[in-house]
């Protein structure tokens, strides 16, 4: 799609969770990408370049499709062969993640799914993600933050095992520290 022109297709299929390339008119300035399934080449690049973006993409958004996360409803969140049991607030910001993986859910879209009744502390949507972010660690997710924009959940490959572990058998993980001695 014409970046800017098709600002608003843009946005539509981002938000569907499709894959977009953007092609740049000389005249414009790229946009951010903040999202796994975008990506943008100059009007002039080489066609070998931009069908090479093109195939990366649709790589991208097939292995996101093929093993993506899933909440059940009393809050056990699965992801590739592991699980991980969530607190109801943790819980609701996870699903609203899920159903964005790998775009920026600002701020503002998960405070309001974290706690629909009102609004919670200054900082107790940092406290949850700070929290959820070890928690979804163990299942092979991470919790990216996009400054100034929102936070965007992604899969992370699996640690190589640990010196020694030849059997195939998974190396023990650690518990996460405690951050500031509480």
């Amino acid at each position: 799609m014409r970046w800017p022109l098709e600002g608003d297709l843009r946005e539509r299929l981002g938000y569907e969770g499709r894959a977009r390339l953007l092609v740049v008119d000389e005249s414009s300035s790229p946009p951010e990408v903040t999202d796994l399934l975008e990506d943008w080449v100059w009007v002039t690049a080489e066609q070998s370049e931009t069908r090479a973006r093109m195939e990366t993409l649709a790589h991208r958004a097939a292995s996101i499709k093929s093993d993506p996360p899933s909440l059940d409803d009393d809050g056990v969140l699965r992801h590739r062969a592991l699980w991980v049991s969530l607190p109801p607030v943790e819980g609701r910001l996870a699903r609203v993640l899920i159903d964005r993986l790998g775009a920026v859910v600002s701020r503002d879209a998960l405070t309001r799914a974290g706690w629909p009744d009102g609004v919670p502390g200054r900082n107790a949507l940092d406290v949850h993600v700070l929290r959820l972010r070890r928690r979804l660690a163990t299942v092979e997710l991470a919790i990216r933050t996009v400054r100034s924009r929102g936070y965007l959940l992604e899969a992370v490959r699996p640690d190589p095992p640990a010196a020694g572990v030849t059997d195939g058998s998974p190396a023990q993980v650690s518990a996460p520290s405690r951050l500031n001695g509480s």
